[in-house]
């Protein structure tokens, strides 16, 4: 049995509580590795450790931490195919997958390479007789990300990366159920040039994040996972006097108009729904086809599709389009719901449940499946599912089908599939989501935009990467100076007025 570590100090270090958690293999169902669960005097001396190394590192000038960035790009394309075998083993995503999380980790940090423009303040000459002001963005000091199973190398990256290249230490409490990656990426930012200390991984749970939470060292806390979660963390952070910025859960619409390309958008939905299994938070789980000829058409094109679809652990090829969900656990929530949605009066168009894989009978896997004639009401669309489910709601029209979207108390993501430049328009402008694609599934934004959700999909003033990022992980200090002319006209008594 492998036995996982923290990542203390530039080194692997055994966990202390005596308390693990079992790391599966999602293909097989067996135990692969155990990881230790941090005590809260484990993650207290990491904390202390790491802000004493950050003060070195805060006094490193951009450039010379930029530089770092630069040799982790290198870094993560030359250990690429080493990452995504190790993600995929835990987490059960398809290599291809796999490579694309670890990707759109490497931009970011390729993005982090231009943070000495990015911290760049602002200076204003003769703001009264020789007087300048000038500004300029500091670190933090410590702080911490919380991140989820979904994209093991790529949250962390997004996390990390940023508040690195602004000056700060990070304490990275990954999931504990694919924890293998962000200890790599630890290995990986060392190599890199890194001091010790700087970046510290402590695996753990509830107790690690509660310790987080309260550590007052720790200035910052960023958190991925779903909503309830993302709402405790956010009230306690920020009681604790921390800024604080979670990303929930969410519920992707996507509205199909009938003068889309129908074939076009069936693909689209095939890959956004059912890729990863379905598990991301950016996954498109509801189709909203607008008119009944819209959705009978939609719908022929789909079953098919989904039919066709490969099942199967990631070393079947890169011909298998997913895999299975991360747990046991994931999988029963996925069929309870499938369920719910059959007692509360949903068409199932296309059962998965009886899904099996011959040689994986005790793995995680789960078929896809298609609902249509879903209402609202429902529990299969008021829900998270985090699975391979697509529900078809059908709108009478385009207001109808905008405003399921709008009235949705999630606001991650969102879609519209139309030739149609007037409704798209008044989509992008309209709707209350805060990412949206038009003709695209899965409208992430690239490493120099910013990704945030409304609604209970994210709580904080400020978006994952992009420029938000550094607002995030620094504070502006303003600075007023003078430097007397040599003429002295004595004692000020009163606040005056810049001339």
């Amino acid at each position: 049995m492998v036995e996982l570590s923290h990542w203390i100090d530039g080194k692997h270090v055994k966990g202390s509580s005596g308390r693990f958690a079992d790391v599966f293999n999602p293909a097989t169902g067996e135990v692969q590795a155990r990881v230790p669960l941090a005590s809260k005097a484990e993650l207290d001396a990491a904390v202390a450790s790491a802000a004493e190394a950050q003060v070195k590192w805060g006094a490193t000038n951009p450039q010379r931490r930029a530089r770092v960035m630069m040799e982790v790009v290198r870094l993560l394309n030359r250990d690429m195919d080493k990452l995504a075998e190790a993600l995929s083993r835990e987490h059960g995503k398809t290599l291809p997958d796999a490579k694309g999380d670890v990707q759109r980790g490497l931009e970011v940090i390729e993005f982090c390479i231009g943070a000495p423009h990015l911290l760049k303040g602002e200076f204003t000459d003769s703001a009264g007789p020789g007087i300048d002001m000038y500004s300029m963005r500091q670190p933090l000091g410590v702080a911490a990300g919380i991140t989820p199973f979904n994209f093991p190398a790529m949250i962390p990256l997004w996390k990390m990366g940023p508040a690195l290249a602004a000056g700060n230490a990070f304490i990275l409490k990954p999931s504990e159920r694919d924890p293998s990656v962000p200890l790599m990426l630890a290995e990986i930012f060392q190599e890199a040039g890194l001091p010790d200390g700087v970046l510290q991984v402590v695996n753990g749970d509830k107790e690690a994040v509660d310790a987080i939470l309260d550590n007052p060292t720790i200035a910052a806390v960023g958190f991925v996972g779903s909503t309830p979660i993302a709402e405790y963390i956010y009230s306690r952070g920020c009681a604790n006097g921390k800024r604080v910025q979670c990303f929930g859960g969410a519920k992707n619409h996507m509205i199909i108009m009938p003068d889309a390309d129908l074939d076009q958008a069936a693909d689209a939905l095939v890959g956004a729904g059912y890729g990863a299994a379905g598990e991301r938070c950016m996954a498109i789980s509801v189709a909203v086809p607008v008119g009944d000829d819209t959705a009978d058409a939609l719908i022929e094109r789909l079953i098919p599709r989904i039919e066709k679809l490969k099942v199967g652990p990631y070393t079947g090829g890169n011909d298998v389009d997913y895999g299975p969900v991360v747990t046991a656990a994931a999988k029963e929530n996925i069929l309870r719901l499938v369920n719910s949605g059959i007692e509360q009066g949903a068409k199932l168009v296309v059962d998965g449940r009886n899904f099996a894989l011959q040689g994986y009978e005790s793995g995680f896997f789960v078929g896809p499946h298609l609902f249509d004639h879903v209402t609202p009401e429902m529990d299969i669309y008021r829900k998270e599912i985090f699975g391979p489910v697509l529900s078809t709601v059908r709108a009478a029209s385009y207001e109808e089908a905008l405003s399921l979207a709008m009235h949705h108390e999630y606001g991650n993501g969102t879609a519209i599939f139309t030739r149609d430049g007037d409704a798209a328009r008044d989509f992008a402008n309209r709707v209350n989501v805060g990412m949206i694609g038009i003709n695209v599934p899965i409208p992430v934004p690239l490493a120099y935009h910013t990704f945030g959700g409304w609604k209970k999909s994210a709580f904080g003033d400020l978006n994952q990467h992009g420029p938000d990022a550094f607002r995030f992980y620094t504070r502006t200090k303003t600075i007023t100076s003078r430097w007397p002319s040599g003429i002295k006209e004595g004692s000020a008594f009163n606040f005056k007025a810049m001339d």
